[in-house]
């Protein structure tokens, strides 16, 4: 499922992780951004696949690609067994990811399907810039 320009260790592409690792984000909102990138280009695989839009995709078609996927199956997250519980948590992982891609797809006015990173990468730093400055 990776694409030219992605180690098949990488959940994100060098150019991806370079335009997050640029933003002025937290280390837990970069965290975040890199989770939404990568669940967003799952989420494209998975409606494609499916013939559905992104918004009507179900849990149980993330879990079904999770768990027959190569790339998950053989880089689970440290410390963490492949198994079902290990399918559970990345499927409940990438099925969060929705909520902040309605919340840019519905400020960037852009269809799910056709969100780019950068979009991404800048709602999560106007964000976290709001959120300073309501600390304030």
């Amino acid at each position: 499922m990776f694409g030219q320009n992605q180690a098949s260790s990488d959940f994100l592409t060098s150019d991806e992780a370079a335009e997050v690792d640029a933003a002025l984000l937290s280390s837990r909102d970069k965290f975040t951004a890199r989770v939404a990138i990568y669940s967003l280009r799952v989420l494209k695989h998975i409606a494609q696949k499916n013939k559905v839009a992104i918004a009507h995709i179900s849990q149980e078609q993330i879990m079904d690609w999770v768990s027959h996927d190569d790339s998950v199956q053989a880089n689970p997250m440290p410390g963490a067994e492949t198994g079902d519980r290990f399918q559970f948590f990345f499927s409940k992982l990438v099925g969060s990811s929705l909520r902040p891609l309605h919340q840019i797809s519905k400020a960037t006015q852009t269809p799910l399907e056709n969100l780019a990173v950068t979009q991404v990468v800048q709602w999560f730093e106007k964000e976290a810039k709001a959120r300073i400055e309501s600390d304030r």
